[in-house]
């Protein structure tokens, strides 16, 4: 009768700590390294609470709850100098995430278009795209905010002459004035258009499933513009049909009404975007260089046009080079964004800085604007690389 043998486990080793073990000696070299950071940590923070008791300076984030005082030229929030230091500093906030979603926005669109544009196959238009992006990389981007500053309010003319392009729009030193819309289907109307929009990219992305299954194209441009047009339309619907125009309009020294872009917010936009812009244009180029060009020569084989070839077969490989430069300069475009104290705009940085003169509380004021922008700049590094994970290839 055979006999089964069955392995018996193998025995761990004891394990031994020597010097000669290079596992051993990387365990040492970590937690001398943590110590050593400990250490330097502890004497910093020890240092400084020892050098503010003695200068008798009170520490603590105390001070927010206490009344601000000081007013904030811009804000999307209602606020008044009565209001606490915190709400000041959210309203700062605020004003910081407004212009970098604005910013990254069009500065996406725009690079793109400029980007392809440096590879057109017309002389003219590549040349001055080529001529943008080296002359908009090479300038300071302070200098080019100064500037845009200086265009925007020394070359408009006051209130009473100011530009009068269209009915209810007016444009001089003090900003842009547009009309508003007012009434109670006004929620109902951006509802209705965030939802439209939620639809029409899941839709475009169900169609491009489609398409890579079946072949069949789905008319998602069409879809897309009925969805903005009906959704919102229902809103009005919803909200009972009330829905006015606030336009501005001329009183004494300023206008009264309608909604204002502020010569600042304006400057530091335009700044902002034309600076990243250029960055990107040339990622863009880069990204499309990349895609190798028997690509091109397999989709004309199929009869496909230049733009089809451009949207539906180079881009997509595209954007899978493109996304990681792309993300450093959205980084860069939020933090660029604190230059914004230089001309005016009350940003974070900027409102901060008349709070700690304030209070007295800078070491706290550091602290508060470190991590905003760490907050906003990982809570984008997570997205993008969220994205770049499902964009990237998947290997068999």
């Amino acid at each position: 009768m055979p006999s089964h043998h069955t392995l018996a486990p193998p025995t761990r080793r004891p394990r031994r700590f020597s010097w000669t073990d290079p596992s051993t000696r990387a365990l040492a070299c970590q937690a001398a390294a943590i110590a050593a950071v400990a250490l330097v940590a502890w004497f910093l923070v020890s240092n400084t609470l020892h050098n503010l008791a003695s200068r008798n300076i009170s520490t603590g984030f105390g001070f927010l709850g206490r009344e601000a005082g000081f007013a904030i030229g811009e804000s999307t929030i209602a606020y008044t100098p009565a209001d606490s230091y915190a709400r000041a500093i959210g309203v700062g906030a605020l004003n910081t995430l407004r212009v970098a979603l604005i910013g990254i926005v069009a500065a996406t669109l725009l690079g793109t278009l400029i980007g392809i544009a440096r590879l057109s196959g017309n002389w003219l238009i590549a040349k001055l795209s080529a001529l943008y992006v080296e002359l908009v990389r090479n300038v300071p981007l302070l200098l080019q905010l100064l500037l845009w500053y200086a265009l925007i309010t020394e070359n408009m003319p006051g209130p009473r002459q100011a530009h009068h392009p269209l009915p209810g729009v007016f444009l001089s030193n003090r900003g842009l004035k547009v009309p508003t819309l007012e009434g109670s289907s006004v929620d109902w109307m951006l509802g209705g258009a965030a939802l439209a929009l939620v639809l029409a990219l899941l839709l475009a992305h169900w169609g491009e499933k489609r398409r890579e299954a079946s072949g069949l194209e789905f008319p998602a441009g069409r879809v897309a513009a009925a969805l903005l047009l009906g959704l919102p339309l229902a809103g009005w619907l919803l909200g009972g049909a009330s829905l006015s125009l606030n336009l501005p309009e001329l009183r004494g020294f300023s206008f009264e009404g309608g909604a204002t872009l502020s010569p600042e917010l304006a400057a530091l936009l335009a700044g902002l975007v034309f600076y990243t812009t250029a960055f990107i244009a040339e990622i863009v180029r880069s990204g499309i260089q990349a895609v190798g060009s028997g690509q091109w020569e397999a989709a004309r084989s199929l009869g496909l046009r230049r733009s089809r070839i451009l949207r539906l077969v180079v881009l997509p490989q595209a954007v899978r080079v493109m996304v990681p430069p792309v993300t450093s300069q959205y980084l860069n475009l939020v933090k660029n964004s604190s230059l914004a104290v230089a001309i005016g705009y009350p940003d974070l940085v900027s409102v901060v800085n008349t709070t700690l003169n304030q209070t007295g509380q800078a070491i706290e004021g550091i602290l508060i604007i470190m991590g905003a922008y760490l907050t906003v700049s990982l809570s984008i590094s997570c997205f993008m690389n969220a994205y770049n994970k499902r964009m990237s290839l998947v290997e068999r």
